[in-house]
């Protein structure tokens, strides 16, 4: 079958006069980052896709599972039988999406040390991510590096996004001043979500980013917007450039979490939430993932991709050892059982 010409493909985008063919161009000679590919990850890099951004670089160091298929539109129940790498996986379902424009997968845990590298050369960033300290770290990049992002957080069916320019007061951190402890803020793993929500937010942050990126500035959202789908409720909060002259970020221009006292690096050991497992990272740099294959060989069953090895040593465990030198190990939520059964299986 012939392939369709570009004018056609993106032909009702460019009929909307905002947009129109200047702004198609912009949108098509963009570089974006999508900072997790999760249930807000995967809908906002579909759309923008769909659009024809032309470079979308998307990052996430996690893998498919079961309860993912619930919210997050990308994924099959192959991907997670497979146990598929999320960035990889989102990326090959792209390709099949549109295959005219350039999806690069980045399978790492983003810290202060490798974001410059990760992000480097993008034109805007979507977060997705599923924590506050990948957020500041984010806000101060962003600060950093005059880079424009847009907000956006889902919990239960309540919603909110904002854009954040990068140039200036207001910043993330005039919303929320200080990462709120673990045990007083609810995830997606422990309060539950509803489907849908993680679909109005994502689009949301996909069409401010439509706005951003087609030069249309003017039209961005100015408020932070927060909606309860289930109770109907809709709020929006003006955050006044004042703000800054008290932001230690944008205020201040001290980077605490890009290159101060509080970067954010790489927990040696984590247990991750409502999964019954325990992330460690090793001293091991980059892996060899063929040759640890090798060695596992005779010790349990042995799964291989591109991104990550993984073993199952008996009916219980497994370890999943990344290119980075990350290991998530299953089947325990206690961090000494998971570090001895990474100490037998892969040392570092």
């Amino acid at each position: 079958m012939p392939r369709d010409s570009e004018a056609n493909r993106y032909a009702r985008q460019i009929q909307f006069a905002p947009i129109g063919a200047e702004g198609h161009a912009a949108i098509a000679a963009s570089r974006v980052a999508v900072l997790g590919c999760g249930a807000l990850g995967t809908v906002a890099a579909e759309i923008l896709a769909r659009a024809g951004a032309g470079e979308i670089r998307l990052i996430d160091r996690d893998i498919v599972e079961w309860t993912n298929l619930q919210r997050q539109s990308l994924y099959t129940e192959q991907d997670a039988i497979d146990s598929q790498s999320k960035a990889a996986s989102a990326c090959e379902h792209l390709v099949a999406i549109n295959s005219s424009i350039k999806i690069e997968p980045v399978v790492a845990d983003v810290t202060s040390h490798n974001i410059r590298e990760i992000l480097r050369d993008v034109d805007f960033v979507v977060d997705a991510a599923d924590n506050f300290l990948l957020r500041f770290l984010l806000n101060d990049w962003s600060l950093k590096t005059c880079t424009t992002w847009v907000h956006g957080g889902c919990v239960w069916a309540t919603v909110q996004v904002r854009l954040f320019t990068g140039k200036g007061s207001p910043c993330f951190r005039c919303l929320i001043p200080e990462p709120p402890p673990a045990a007083a803020v609810d995830t997606c793993d422990t309060a539950g979500v509803v489907g849908s929500a993680t679909h109005v937010i994502a689009s949301l942050q996909a069409t401010e980013a439509i706005k951003w990126l087609s030069g249309n500035r003017e039209a961005v959202r100015q408020t932070l917007l927060s909606v309860d789908l289930w109770s109907n409720r809709i709020r929006e909060l003006l955050l006044p450039e004042s703000l800054g002259r008290s932001c230690v970020a944008c205020g201040s221009g001290q980077y605490e979490f890009l290159e101060g006292s509080r970067a954010v690096e790489s927990e040696t050991a984590a247990v991750l939430c409502g999964r019954d497992a325990v992330q460690i990272q090793t001293a091991a740099g980059s892996v060899d993932l063929p040759r640890m294959a090798s060695r596992w060989e005779g010790l349990g069953r042995v799964q291989s991709t591109p991104f990550f090895v993984r073993l199952h040593p008996d009916d219980v465990h497994s370890l999943t050892l990344f290119r980075d030198g990350r290991v998530v190990v299953t089947g325990t939520d206690q961090v000494g059982e998971a570090r001895s059964l990474c100490d037998r299986f892969v040392g570092g």
